[in-house]
């Protein structure tokens, strides 16, 4: 890997790239009308771990984590990717 370019710069690069595709796939969703190609930009895989709670008797922690891919959420991952890579 080029130097500066670490796990959390892969992280980083997924975390926005799910997050613009997300709301660009569910501003997709609202703007087609219903059919095959609303329903393929709007499908998606949601993967989840938890909740886990913690108690501790004085204190409480609970946590989890959730994932919603769609297409749309993939292509973002690829768009951020390669415009960080001219960024950097």
């Amino acid at each position: 890997m080029a130097k500066g370019r670490g796990i959390g710069f892969l992280l980083t690069i997924i975390v926005v790239g799910v997050l613009i595709g997300g709301v660009i796939g569910e501003i997709i969703g609202l703007l087609l009308p219903e059919g095959v190609i609303k329903e393929f930009f709007i499908r998606s895989v949601r993967s989840s771990v938890g909740p886990v709670t913690l108690d501790l008797h004085a204190f409480s922690i609970t946590l989890g984590f959730g994932l919603k891919l769609n297409i749309i959420s993939v292509l973002g991952v690829c768009l951020v990717a390669y415009l960080f890579r001219w960024y950097r």
